[in-house]
């Protein structure tokens, strides 16, 4: 059964950093397309970072230069590094990952799908 348990979200200025982590359990983690999108109050869910098998990588223009995502193989865990916070960044973050082959960024294309963790960022 294949889960995936984000955590580090939380309550920051504008300005500041937060680093969330994704732990991925019963998958083959270094052979999937794993991605972190976000959904703030009332608007629908986007891509703003992905990985695929390949060491290939994809930034949403919104989070470009300030998000940096990592993914370490041994640990089945993925990272998103945010820093210069702003306040359009708050809302819900989620990772997903999907076994298909090649670098995915919309929502339909992931298979599996975390909680979910909170950020709110204060102006």
């Amino acid at each position: 059964q294949v889960q995936l348990v984000e955590s580090g979200g939380g309550s920051v200025e504008s300005g500041g950093s937060l680093r969330l982590s994704c732990a991925a359990s019963g998958l083959t983690y270094s052979r999937y397309c794993l991605g972190w999108f976000r959904q703030a109050p009332g608007q629908e869910r986007e891509g703003i970072a992905a990985v695929d098998d390949d060491g290939r990588t994809y930034y949403a223009d919104s989070v470009k230069g300030r998000f940096t995502m990592s993914r370490d193989n041994a640990k089945n865990t993925l990272y998103l590094q945010m820093n210069s916070l702003k306040a359009e960044d708050t809302g819900m973050y989620y990772c997903a990952a999907d076994p298909a082959g090649g670098l995915r960024i919309l929502q339909y294309e992931y298979r599996y799908w975390g909680q979910g963790t909170q950020v709110t960022v204060s102006s």
